[in-house]
């Protein structure tokens, strides 16, 4: 099975939505021929959902509340075992994906990283702001 990004579905939406993909820039001047493999196949091609049935990682109209948290929660069990589980999360972080299960989080669970992620931003420039020294997170 394709991939939810070069799928089609019937509905005109949903099609929109999967034709999109992460845009392969070109190979600036001077990179290497590593970063030239890594531009010519781009993260999704190694993605684990490409083997599994789309409907599972986007919701069909009026879906039942029980039917849609068991479909995301197979969905998420594909994206748990997926070998670019970090670079599809931060796709549809990035982009932002509206719908469907990216990177083992659904839309709900993407707007939270995204508002602690403002949220997070917001308090970094305050305190800088306030000349602040930064905490060190032992690591």
């Amino acid at each position: 099975m394709l991939h939810p990004i070069e799928s089609r579905t019937t509905s005109p939406a949903a099609a929109q939505l999967l034709e999109r993909r992460p845009a392969v820039r070109p190979q600036p001047p001077g990179a290497s021929a590593g970063t030239a493999a890594a531009e010519d196949n781009p993260w999704h091609t190694g993605a684990a959902c490409r083997r599994d049935e789309v409907g599972l990682f986007f919701a069909p109209s009026k879906e039942p509340t029980a039917a849609r948290l068991s479909r995301e929660e197979q969905a998420k069990q594909v994206c748990a075992r997926c070998p670019v589980l970090l670079e599809c999360r931060e796709h549809a972080l990035a982009q932002p994906e509206p719908y469907g299960v990216w990177g083992g989080l659904t839309a709900a669970e993407r707007r939270v990283v995204l508002a602690r992620r403002r949220r997070r931003d917001t308090e970094l420039r305050e305190a800088a702001r306030a000349g602040v020294p930064r905490r060190r997170i032992a690591g």
